[in-house]
């Protein structure tokens, strides 16, 4: 809340400023459907009669409690008539209440599903599916009583990327990390590139296509599938793949991985929620030429920031600004901390020129087929850790990770603690970093920032001869930054109020010359003619992703809504709650419906109170019809303060310059910069 501190007290002066001079007080749509296949033809790789093993950890958790999303997949893969040579071994946990007759809710079952129907084969006492001993039990358990030409394991939850882990136990709130999912693996199989012990590991879970998933599973599957985003709440269509896989046994884990994705997708258009869903299949035995060029980026990339830190990160975070990015990624969303590689190395090629088309092609290798919706278009399948938040926990669970490799390791903790550690900086001139990277802050756990953004707290606003206000910075400054917003705040003596209408990148900016110049129109996106609060989400070429907070019937959440340049328009893609306290996203991604009443949320205060922070107040309920529509639209009169927001590339830490005021009277905007003197 730092940046709403900075605005209250700036917005507080410009106020009094407006006392003393006596100043007077998108559409929704539909948007394209179309989805980007990496195209591929798998030959079947075995015979017909093989046999099949699938192995399903069904932890349930408020999915299934919520919504009985686990017993609606559960009833898709009963609806798939199995061969004798298939079979599915089934794990059922991790939810406070099942919504179904069959499942026993606080315990933990096994099933298995034949040719010959679901049957119960054990029931055992209640166990955390988020302990890692769980799933080593599952895995030795069947192991131990079932043989199989080959293996699939699929794991079913939350999943919430490299740092935070998959499968949240709802009776516990206890998930698995990485390294827990490999340990299980490893207390039961020897790993074996050559012959790993199972076919495909799949992830019917939110932003688990990362590196470190894939890294931690060397050696134990030949592929991954998994998805770079949020899920939607209806995951996977089990019907579909699993009904293939009755239907030709004789394919392998890369056709079946073509398949999950195809039939996902078909089932995401079906239900209206395909704009940003993702799923990628990745081959392992890619996973050397992959693990060396995503290294030796990282290695170029620590030998660049040790040289000129600031100039670097600063540099570096613009492009993982600019980066398709996953799961939300704001102060108001939440940070999941997961950015797409290939979109990361494209925009850092000027300043890491010898990795990063290596990098790019190591992913275009080993992600073998991919599909994604229209708001995802760039991803290249396969993401990874980057500290948008700057939060020490995170990166601690990411420094603690096995499979994240040495140099990205102290890359963040670079970025983070502003220090290297100090045997580490010798060996920068090497081919590679055999070294232990650390684990935990340095040991006199003060952190030494590297970007002291003070001298950019109320930078003075220009105007130029066409009546724009810009900010002018050096090149020292520019330094410092990974992006610059505008911030709005609605000001009325008379009313007795401030509200605050959120950030944009509606600015014209010059990043070679350091000049960033307004866009202020007098308009502002609103909700069938409601002003909302916007925060921007991602910056690209082709389109922006801004998350609205709302109340949708009385649950509150954050409406996710893209708009397009080229159309000048908005679309909205639906509603989803932010992250939780565990760090895992909502799968349920809400569609507006008739009849649907909103209420917005904004950020205000009183002027005349002891008001010390903006708080979330309700402003507009209203019912919507068949048509929402977003669209930019006219403020009407009024006084509003305008300033720009610097921001470093730890997004926990940005700066504001100096409030200017636009007053809006008749349509016509009136620019003053002299309250700010």
């Amino acid at each position: 809340m730092q940046t709403f501190r900075r605005v209250l007290m700036l917005a507080m002066f410009l106020v009094t400023a407006l006392v003393v001079t006596g100043c007077d007080d998108s559409s929704s749509g539909e948007p394209p459907t179309k989805t980007a296949n990496k195209s591929a033809n798998f030959n079947d790789a075995y015979k017909a009669d093989d046999t099949w093993i699938v192995y399903w950890y069904l932890c349930g958790t408020d999915l299934e409690t919520g919504s009985g999303a686990a017993s609606a997949d559960l009833q898709e893969l009963l609806d798939v008539k199995l061969p004798a040579n298939v079979k599915f071994l089934i794990m059922t946990g991790g939810t406070d209440q099942w919504q179904n007759n069959v499942v026993t809710s606080g315990a933990v079952e096994f099933y298995l599903y034949s040719s010959e129907g679901l049957q119960r084969i054990a029931t055992f006492d209640d166990a955390d599916m988020g302990n890692v001993q769980t799933l080593a039990d599952f895995i030795r358990y069947g192991k131990e009583n079932y043989t199989a030409d080959h293996k699939v394991f699929v794991f079913w939850d939350h999943g919430g990327g490299s740092a935070a882990g998959i499968c949240l136990d709802e009776r516990t709130g206890n998930m698995l990390s990485l390294n827990d999912v490999r340990n299980a693996f490893t207390a039961s199989y020897e790993p074996n590139a050559d012959n790993p012990p199972f076919e495909l590991i799949g992830f019917d879970a939110c932003l688990m296509a990362t590196y470190d998933t894939v890294n931690a599973l060397d050696g134990l599957t030949r592929y991954v599938t998994a998805s770079e985003e949020v899920e939607p709440g209806i995951g996977w269509n089990y019907k579909g793949w699993v009904g293939a896989l009755a239907e030709n046994p004789a394919m392998g884990g890369a056709k079946l991985g073509q398949v999950i994705c195809d039939t996902y997708m078909e089932a995401c258009e079906s239900y209206w929620v395909e704009d940003t869903a993702t799923l990628s299949v990745i081959d392992l035995a890619k996973l050397p030429y992959l693990r060396n060029a995503y290294e030796s980026f990282g290695l170029e990339a620590l030998r660049a920031a040790h040289k000129n830190p600031k100039n670097f990160f600063a540099k570096f975070g613009r492009g993982a600004v600019n980066a398709e990015n996953y799961g939300g990624n704001t102060r108001r969303t939440g940070y999941t901390n997961m950015v797409d590689i290939v979109d990361l190395a494209k925009g850092n090629k000027d300043i890491l020129p010898n990795t990063s088309d290596k990098l790019i092609s190591a992913i275009d290798d080993a992600v073998i087929y991919k599909v994604n919706g229209a708001y995802r278009n760039r991803g290249g399948g396969l993401s990874s850790f980057y500290s948008y938040s700057g939060d020490e926990q995170s990166l601690v669970a990411y420094l603690n990770l096995d499979s994240a490799p040495v140099p990205q390791k102290l890359l963040y903790y670079y970025l983070i603690y502003g220090e290297l550690p100090e045997d580490v900086v010798p060996l920068l001139d090497g081919e590679t970093l055999v070294t232990p990277a650390p684990t935990a802050p340095p040991p006199q756990a003060e952190r030494q920032e590297i970007f002291q953004l003070s001298q950019l707290e109320d930078f003075k606003v220009q105007m130029d001869s066409n009546g724009n206000v810009f900010v002018q910075l050096t090149p020292e400054q520019m330094d410092l930054l990974s992006s610059v917003h505008c911030q709005l705040v609605y000001m009325s003596v008379e009313d007795d109020i401030l509200l605050y209408l959120g950030s944009d990148a509606d600015i014209n900016a010059d990043w070679n010359a350091g000049t960033f110049t307004d866009n202020f129109r007098g308009v502002w996106p609103m909700l069938d003619g409601h002003p909302v609060y916007v925060e921007i989400t991602e910056e690209n070429d082709g389109y922006n992703l801004y998350s609205i907070p709302i109340k949708l019937n009385g649950v509150e959440c954050n409406l996710q809504v893209a708009y397009v340049y080229a159309e000048e328009k908005y679309y909205i893609l639906g509603a989803r709650k932010g992250l939780d306290s565990n760090g895992m996203s909502s799968r349920e991604l809400i569609k507006l419906r008739t009849g649907d009443e909103i209420t917005t949320l904004h950020y205000g205060m009183t002027i005349s109170g002891d008001d010390e922070d903006f708080t979330q107040v309700e402003v507009d309920t209203f019912t919507i019809g068949d048509n929402p529509q977003i669209k930019d639209e006219a403020l009407g009169d009024g006084n509003y303060g305008y300033c720009f927001e610097f921001v470093s590339p730890t997004a926990d830490d940005s700066a504001l310059s100096n409030f200017i005021l636009f007053t809006i009277a008749n349509g016509e905007i009136t620019t003053d910069i002299s309250v700010q003197e």
